[in-house]
């Protein structure tokens, strides 16, 4: 799908798209409690939509209702007579969280998705799995394990996506022994770790941290205003505090629980309200509301680090929050540019989302440099570009693009990777005063 978006000023309020990031979280809870679990507030994004089949395959009983899902329990710890196969499409998110509850019956479990996604690395399971003896063998558009899962000790670099950690969060509480994951620093993306703690809680599992008293709790230098005065009350990781080897934090596991049934409601997404927030650095005015003050949610950051780039804080360091890499990027070009740091795991998202933006903005007249772990946008002036925008397959990639086309317009071929995480971008766009056209599909 093609859009052509005309230079707009937008107006009015827009309530947030609910998290999908927890949605994923709440649903493999109440898929895996013992009765019928309630999931209200749903967006049924591709990605959502695909942890929803994955519970299916795995048994689970999922009536939807408007936004709602009414979950009965999926017992992954027993074989239900022949291989299931889980359709994880291509979302990343899916196939990590759920391939170590693939590994509780023994029996053989095909997880399948896109051949892009099967790129994705996998090595903290591949590691597991060699370790334990258990079966894993990846092929172009799918993966098969087979074996049981042991309790025990399991030692994590933390500087790798979070989403292993949580997959294993979700599976450790249902083995006979108990279980500890030991997260070697420097640790990144700790938010989306807490938010699955957070998860597990509601639905009566428990999960223990301990050695928090290793982490550095200062304010990073990065969230500081020009003057130096803290601009928010919350506390990242320092880097390098910790020597090479050292334990950052533990969490312990019992086994044996269980999780209970729930009735829970997914929260505002503050990943996807962050495009709204950054149509007001490109001349409009748009409020946002249906976000939860008191959240755990990592990319709350993005007020702070709007402002920060609007103030000229250098460095940007956004390895707990990579995925507002590419608004954070349109929001440095419009602002006269920024230096961020802590960018190399935004080459193994849905594109390597840092030459996708380099590449984007060029088109746009800002010139962008990508280091291994560095990306600098130049101040400049934005133009409107001469030849079709590319969404790279990525639906942060295509909003990022659209915030920056109310100011010159301009096309963007690929939109319908919004179909993603937020199938409605579009429209909520157009009830702000967004002048858009679609123009059927890619070719």
């Amino acid at each position: 799908m093609r859009v052509e978006i005309k230079p707009s000023a937008l107006h009015g309020t827009v309530t947030a798209p609910p998290s999908k990031s927890m949605a994923h979280r709440l649903l493999i809870c109440a898929g895996l409690s013992e009765g019928e679990s309630v999931v209200r507030r749903l967006a049924f994004s591709q990605d959502v939509k695909a942890t929803i089949d994955c519970l299916r395959a795995l048994g689970a009983q999922i009536r939807l209702y408007g936004d709602t899902a009414y979950v009965k329990v999926a017992d992954a710890r027993k074989a239900i007579g022949k291989t299931a196969v889980l359709n994880c499409n291509e979302c990343g998110s899916t196939l990590r969280f759920f391939t170590p509850l693939c590994m509780l019956s023994g029996e053989e479990r095909v997880l399948k998705g896109s051949p892009y996604l099967m790129t994705r690395p996998m090595d903290v399971y591949e590691k597991i799995t060699r370790d334990q003896e258990i079966r894993f063998e990846k092929a172009e558009d799918h993966l098969a394990v087979e074996g049981r899962l042991k309790s025990g000790v399991y030692e994590v670099a933390g500087n790798i996506s979070s989403q292993f950690i949580s997959g294993l969060l979700f599976t450790l509480p249902l083995l006979d022994g108990d279980s500890e994951i030991r997260i070697l620093p420097p640790v990144e993306s700790k938010p989306y770790i807490d938010m699955t703690v957070a998860a597990l809680k509601e639905f009566g599992v428990q999960i223990e941290l301990s050695n928090p008293q290793s982490r550095d709790t200062s304010v990073r230098d990065s969230f500081l205003a020009g003057d130096g005065s803290p601009l928010v009350l919350r506390t990242f990781p320092q880097r390098g505090h910790l020597r090479k080897g050292s334990l950052s934090m533990i969490y312990r596991i019992k086994g044996n629980q269980s999780y209970c049934p729930a009735d829970v409601t997914v929260e505002g997404d503050y990943s996807n309200a962050a495009f709204f927030e950054a149509l007001n650095y490109a001349g409009s005015s748009v409020r946002i509301d249906g976000l939860r003050e008191n959240t755990l949610q990592g990319d709350s950051a993005y007020k702070i680090l709007f402002e920060n780039i609007k103030n000229g804080i250098d460095p940007i360091y956004i390895a707990d929050c990579p995925d507002l890499g590419p608004v954070l990027f349109a929001v440095a070009a419009l602002c006269g540019g920024a230096r961020f740091t802590g960018t190399r795991r935004l080459r193994i998202k849905e594109s390597d989302r840092a030459d996708a933006m380099r590449q984007e903005l060029q088109k746009l007249g800002i010139d962008v440099e990508v280091g291994e772990n560095e990306v600098i946008v130049h101040g400049g002036t934005l133009r409107k570009p001469t030849t079709m925008l590319s969404a790279h397959g990525d639906h942060r990639i295509v909003m990022a693009l659209s915030v920056l086309l109310t100011v010159t317009g301009g096309v963007i071929d690929g939109a319908q990777a919004v179909n993603k995480s937020f199938p409605d971008f579009f429209e909520k766009m157009q009830c702000l005063g967004l002048e858009v056209q679609t123009n059927g599909m890619d070719q």
